[in-house]
């Protein structure tokens, strides 16, 4: 049930209005300025009523402070109002309320209104964390939704009993790519890198996401150790075959290296201590050359491409 403020020192009017509000929403009020606006900057509401007749206070006061400490979450504010001030509503809207209703309002105003804006507010929400699942910079999937499937992909490996690769990819001397050709021109390469390799993992079982700048990570789900080294290496040279001219790499072109692990993985086995082995293979193809990979298969044996 979605939670709404009411924000009002009148505390009879305030009750009227909660018992037309309380059969659909969870219902908080304060009649205390302060009190609600701290309420409020805690983010769970997903609709404020707010009085604008609050007394010791200049007009609209109360709103502006409110507006400032919900601004993170965009929580729509309807405003409460006496007849004699309905002129005032304008000025309202133009501080950032949502709406406002002329006391005393019919029930099924309220409600109606109360609809409106929760189910916007809601639907805006929602976009927004799809939106942030997705990096708008190269289109794949962003480190946040990495952060929610990386732990049910290990989970599944557990449950199937079946391998699971974990694997980093980190483009080659970038930040020199970055101060040479300048930032534009890099977020292309990272665009560019980024399309071949998930074109090549694009399975259902496979997972490949922006981990964070120039990094990226993949988990693959089944298949043993020296198959996936081997298809990770066609991306590695897949990347190099784009031929972005990079005058600072260990070739003449834009390259990457990779490096991972890949495990059967067993109850009690910790998710974090793959991570971090697949992090220090990809400091060891870096330490040993660049663009390269260096995996280790789930017999611990090490796999090690040299150019």
């Amino acid at each position: 049930m979605q939670k709404v403020l009411i924000i009002d020192e009148n505390k009879e009017e305030t009750e009227l209005l909660k018992a037309i509000l309380e059969e659909d929403y969870d219902v908080v009020t304060s009649s205390d300025a302060k009190e609600g606006i701290a309420l409020a900057e805690t983010g769970k509401h997903s609709l404020i009523f707010l009085n604008t007749g609050f007394s010791d206070t200049e007009e609209f006061t109360v709103l502006k402070e409110l507006q400032g400490k919900i601004m993170p979450w965009h929580i729509p504010v309807i405003l409460l109002m006496d007849k004699e001030d309905a002129e005032k509503g304008e000025r309202g809207l133009s501080l950032g309320a949502a709406d406002y209703i002329v006391k005393p309002a019919y029930p099924i105003v309220v409600k109606a209104r109360a609809h409106t804006h929760v189910s916007l507010y809601q639907y805006k929400k929602k976009e927004e964390r799809q939106s942030a699942m997705v990096d708008s910079l190269t289109g794949v999937a962003s480190k946040q939704r990495y952060e929610l499937n990386g732990t049910l992909k290990w989970q599944e490996a557990v449950r199937l009993n079946v391998p699971i690769s974990i694997c980093m990819i980190d483009l080659d001397k970038f930040r020199t790519y970055n101060e040479r050709y300048g930032f534009p021109a890099g977020d292309k390469v990272l665009a560019s890198v980024a399309g071949e390799a998930s074109a090549a993992l694009k399975r259902s079982t496979d997972f490949f996401a922006r981990y964070d700048g120039d990094k990226f990570i993949a988990l693959i789900l089944g298949g043993e150790g020296s198959v996936v080294f081997e298809h990770l290496k066609k991306i590695r040279q897949s990347v190099e075959k784009l031929h972005i001219p990079h005058w600072d790499s260990v070739s003449e072109w834009i390259t990457v290296s990779v490096g991972g692990v890949t495990v059967v993985p067993q109850i009690g086995d910790s998710y974090e201590t793959y991570f971090e082995m697949a992090q220090n293979m990809l400091a060891e193809a870096k330490k040993s050359g660049r663009n390269q990979i260096v995996w280790i298969d789930e017999k611990k044996e090490q796999l090690k491409e040299t150019n």
